[in-house]
């Protein structure tokens, strides 16, 4: 079969193009190089989905093969193995679930459209929304006799473009050269202060930003943003007076690049550009943090652990690592307490400029997993901590202060990320822990014993809302012998409309026991909660086919009623709006419909 040898070669080949992406580094994610790799490896899914009828994970045991293939002449797929067969699995199983829900979706499209042509905003939608392919939307109508309208489709495709391309709109001018000076010189690490001039600037408009300026100096003291390093902010200012915040600085190609909001009066001139010298402080103490972190991580995890992605600012850090478990308290404890120790021994810097790569890392310095350094490095140690960094650091752990997590959760299969805190934040963090401890005393009437208290108000919450939930229960069973009593048949048809005073949250389970127990059922109940009314319709499903009835018809129907919008299936649907005036009405408009439906 044709189609089943192609999609044997498509998934063989973004097997491969995924695998060493992720050896590299680039793991799946919504948006850039990310994206790129998560869209080759769903299409490689589609096909064994769609030609190969595989509807479980199946592409990562097939990375054992690839790796006697190719094991031998590239060792970090051996050495990522169980990274790259988690990352795939998580990958296949979170996209098989969109399929799943996306197949249910488009049964509801199709019972739902009046002719044989669907509608391309309802196929956009479930492609916007859920992820949901087009090209498989195609297929799956055409085995079913139905086809897409793909011109209604590229339409809605081409808004989102347009919407897309408004939003990041961004024009540059040309540069304009004041000095013709190409080298530039970076002194960021010995001085935060120096005497520049300007030699180029240029006009940036953006949709994001409005106008803003960009700046190159002569030699600068500000470190540009790189290597998850945030860049520094300050000022200039001139020697009549005229000072320009520096308002961030990024990288471009090799050039230094210095954002303002405002252009200097007069830009031909020397400038004192000085480095905000707190921010920089505080972005020092976290990104040492990070080292120290990265160091702690290996020592309580194991190993295995290696740097995926770190950012460092003046609040706080963050740091993305390979591991395949939530740290416990325990771990996070004992990683907090090692880093702690280590600005309590107070670790002096130990900085080397252009050392060789090679020599650098014989002597045992750490590089970050897929980055690419030069010829020559700059290393960083304190301690037994040694890695390869071209970051600004403080001279000393002990300036850190203190080091705290805040925050510990996965981002992707096998990659978690830690959020911690250090110097004056951790101060901060402390202050308004001990204003909630406080707070939460007052509320308790001064109890002695905090644990004790909220243990004995969490059971008897507990305990409440067990006889809550019982007398809802009984509840339901009042109603629904209510209902049963309560049915008029027309048509053959067992009908039912009113409105009911119940959770919303109970009505499906109430719908559901009443159509266990009456055939032919049509079942429309109203009911409100926090000035909200619901509108939920449940048809048995031998009268969805023989009938050609649809809940989500009829909630539409009543949600125009209410201002309200829903869906969901053939046989149940829902709907809520905020328009509780005239409730008479509604129920009058649910019993109309039903004699409108069934004749």
């Amino acid at each position: 079969d044709d189609k089943v040898d192609i999609a044997m070669r498509v998934i063989s080949d973004h097997l491969r193009a995924v695998s060493f992406s992720i050896a590299d580094g680039q793991l799946p994610s919504n948006s850039g190089a990310g994206y790129v790799i998560r869209r080759i490896l769903r299409r490689a899914i589609r096909y064994s989905f769609t030609f190969l009828n595989i509807k479980e994970p199946m592409l990562y045991k097939l990375f054992g093969s690839l790796l006697l293939k190719m094991g031998g002449f590239y060792p970090e797929l051996k050495s990522q193995r169980t990274l790259i067969e988690n990352v795939i699995k998580e990958e296949e199983n979170s996209f098989l679930r969109t399929l799943d829900q996306g197949l249910v979706l488009l049964d509801e499209i199709i019972s739902s459209s009046k002719n044989n042509l669907v509608s391309g905003q309802k196929a956009f939608e479930l492609y916007d929304t859920y992820g949901f392919p087009v090209d498989l939307t195609s297929l799956i109508l055409e085995e079913k006799g139905f086809k897409l309208d793909t011109k209604s489709f590229n339409k809605e495709l081409e808004k989102q473009k347009d919407r897309s391309r408004k939003a990041g709109e961004v024009s540059f001018d040309d540069w304009k050269v004041i000095i013709d000076d190409p080298v530039q010189e970076f002194i960021g690490y010995d001085s935060l202060e120096s005497n520049i001039k300007i030699v180029k600037y240029r006009k940036i408009n953006s949709k994001k930003d409005g106008i803003i300026f960009q700046l190159v100096f002569n030699l600068t003291s500000f470190y540009a943003e790189s290597g998850g390093q945030v860049g520094d902010i300050g000022l200039i200012e001139s020697n009549d007076g005229d000072v320009v915040h520096i308002l961030d600085t990024v990288k471009e190609g090799n050039l230094t690049v210095h954002i303002v909001k405002n252009l200097p009066k007069k830009l031909d001139q020397i400038f004192r550009a000085v480095v905000d010298k707190k921010n920089r402080f505080k972005i020092q103490c976290n990104h040492t943090a990070t080292h120290l972190l990265h160091q702690a991580l290996k020592q309580v995890l194991g190993n295995h652990v290696e740097q995926k992605g770190s950012r460092v600012s003046s609040e706080s850090l963050r740091f993305d690592l390979s591991h395949f478990s939530k740290l416990s308290q325990d771990e996070i404890l004992k990683v907090e307490n090692f880093v702690n120790s280590r600005i309590e021994n107070s670790l002096k810097l130990e900085e080397s400029r252009n050392v060789p790569l090679k020599e650098a890392l014989e002597k045992g310095a750490i590089g970050l997993f897929g980055e690419k350094y030069g010829d020559v490095v700059r290393t960083i140690k304190f301690g037994s901590s040694y890695e390869l960094c071209g970051g600004t650091h403080v001279k000393n752990t002990s300036e850190l202060w203190q080091f705290k997590i805040i925050n510990e959760g996965a981002i992707a299969s096998g990659i978690r990320r830690i959020e911690a805190i250090t110097y004056d934040s951790v101060k901060d963090y402390y202050n308004s822990k001990i204003e909630e401890y406080n707070q939460i005393k007052s509320l308790l009437k001064n109890s002695k014993n905090l644990p004790e208290s909220v243990s004995s108000l969490s059971n008897e919450n507990l305990s409440l809302r067990k006889e809550i939930d019982t007398l809802t229960n009984e509840k339901v069973v009042q109603i629904k012998n209510t209902i049963v009593k309560n049915l008029k048949s027309y048509s053959g048809v067992n009908i039912y409309s009113s409105l009911i005073q119940l959770k919303p949250s109970k009505i499906k389970d109430l719908c559901f026991s009443v159509g266990a127990e009456i055939n032919n059922l049509f079942l429309i109940v109203i009911s409100q909660e926090n000035n909200k009314v619901f509108c939920s319709c449940f048809i048995s499903k031998n009268l969805v086919s023989e009938k050609n009835l649809n809940a989500s018809d009829v909630v539409r129907k009543l949600g125009e009623l209410i201002n309200g919008k829903g869906g969901g299936q053939p046989f149940y649907a829902t709907c809520a709006g905020n328009n509780n005036s005239d409730l008479d009405k509604l129920i009058s408009s649910a019993e109309d419909i039903h004699k409108q439906l069934i004749s």
